[in-house]
């Protein structure tokens, strides 16, 4: 029997904001630990919760990028229960007024466009953090509690089932997370936990309407352990119900080491939670004025941002997707092209050596040493005949690790390019008296022995002949 996989994805976006939601402690990461608390919260009694205004616009940001209604009236609410994390024994979240409602993102998987709904975007708080350790020494276990993160503002943005495969998963939080960096709400950094998502997966038989019973895969951390957690869990569904079994609704775990999901609890239901209005804040009422306020402000995002690439600079479609993933790499490609670089050329080398380069040393664009103007004044070189392609490797490679202007390690080195035709004359009769047996094959019908003739030539020259002028040269003499 062939199983239908069914997928719904609740993402928890960390908001950009400097302070807490609730009160005015700072939300930096990588301080010492409960060094930006305070009595509201840790959860000292007899303190009020005051909404962050700048938490508000994010989540309507998100929502109109996103196509959600914006609700015009909506409330927090309090969700009961007890970890050692969560100082006031309930988080304070959205539950059955949230801010944002019905959107939608397109996504694009093997060439086939889909549709995810997304059901609701609401504000929450997020807990602490419990750090677990043995002492050295005293072969104790022992559990801290770090609450700095206790009060930093969250957005839950939760999808309808519409993912069919860990692929789509992967896609669709891709496709998020480059919106929620465009808008400026949310850096994206899942490994310090800013972005983190929960699966819910699925199976049931092909052609059935009716879903099967589901199973929560916590607090996933990045794009491959999406895939690779969801792939184990559909696969152990299958087996479970292929064996005769029943899938038990519970939240799971994902172990990364081990490669397998392992469960932690049965999975709560909404009247676990005793949700009941949050009794310390107001209902939150937005006006139609600040809505079209906020959406006069929204940047150009990915998908418009992909047809002006493709329309404006002429980019093939998978060019533009690269370049558009994220903004600083779309942001770095325009002022290339605005410093001269042509289009084309600076995508080729920013999808190639730039990239491979940055992977490689594990940094951003925005950390790069290149500037744009510079990688615009390379391909300046090139297209002068000042340097080849091929030189202009060197160049760039000498040009990532220093900094250096183009010019500067062209002229430092002696890049310069031979464009003399006495001296390319020269080299090329050399070549052809030392490689008389390889210019017999050729003119008895081995045509692909011009290559490496060629490429005898730019040795003898060190790469700096121009490789158009060596072709012609060799054409002329071996004719």
């Amino acid at each position: 029997m062939r199983y239908e996989s069914v997928i719904g994805l609740e993402v928890h976006a960390q908001m950009l904001t400097k302070t807490k939601i609730f009160c005015g402690c700072s939300t930096e990461f990588g301080s010492e630990p409960n060094t930006q608390t305070c009595p509201v919260c840790i959860g000292m009694p007899g303190v009020l919760p005051v909404l962050n205004g700048k938490a508000l616009e994010f989540a309507i940001r998100t929502g109109l990028a996103t196509h959600c209604t914006i609700s015009l009236f909506s409330r927090f609410a309090r969700k009961n229960y007890f970890y050692p994390d969560l100082p006031k024994g309930y988080q304070i979240s959205q539950y059955e007024l949230p801010i944002c409602e019905n959107g939608h993102l397109d996504i694009l998987v093997d060439g086939e466009a889909r549709r995810i709904g997304i059901t609701r975007i609401h504000m929450e708080e997020d807990a602490g953090k419990n750090i677990h350790e043995s002492a050295a020494g005293d072969g104790g276990n022992y559990s801290f509690v770090d609450l700095n993160r206790a009060g930093t503002p969250l957005m839950e943005i939760v999808s309808e089932p519409d993912i069919r495969s860990p692929q789509e998963a992967v896609e669709y939080m891709k496709k998020l997370r480059s919106i929620l960096r465009y808008l400026g709400v949310c850096d994206g950094n899942m490994e310090q936990g800013s972005l983190r998502c929960d699966a819910n997966v699925s199976v049931r038989p092909f052609g059935q309407e009716e879903f099967g019973t589901r199973a929560e895969i916590k607090n996933i951390n990045s794009f491959r352990f999406v895939e690779k957690a969801i792939e184990y869990e559909i696969k152990r569904q299958i087996k479970v119900v292929e064996g005769g079994g029943r899938v038990i609704q519970e939240t799971r775990l994902w172990d990364s080491g081990r490669g397998v999901t392992e469960s932690m609890r049965g999975k709560e239901e909404a009247h676990d939670y005793r949700y009941f209005p949050e009794p310390d804040l107001v209902p939150i009422t937005v006006g139609k004025e600040l809505i079209d306020e906020i959406r006069s402000s929204l940047p150009e995002l990915p998908d418009a941002k992909r047809e002006r690439f493709v329309r404006d600079y002429g980019l093939q479609e998978p060019d533009a997707d690269f370049l558009i993933s994220e903004i600083s790499t779309a942001d770095w490609f325009e002022e290339t092209v605005k410093s001269g670089g042509q289009p084309k050329a600076v995508s080729n080398w920013m999808k190639g050596d730039l990239m491979k380069m940055l992977n490689e040393d594990g940094r951003s664009i925005e950390e790069c040493a290149v500037k744009p103007s510079q990688l615009a004044g390379m391909l300046k070189l090139i297209d002068n005949n000042t340097i080849s392609g091929k030189i202009a490797k060197t160049v760039f490679e000498e040009l990532y690790k220093t900094g250096k202007d183009p010019e500067v390690i062209v002229k430092e080195k002696g890049l310069i390019q031979i464009t003399d035709t006495g001296e390319i004359e020269k080299a090329v009769d050399d070549v052809l008296s030392r490689h008389s047996g390889e210019v017999e094959r050729y003119k008895a019908g081995e045509d692909k022995l011009l290559g490496f003739l060629v490429g005898q030539v730019m040795k003898l020259t060190k790469g700096k002949a121009n490789p158009q002028a060596v072709n012609e040269l060799l054409k002329s003499r071996l004719s």
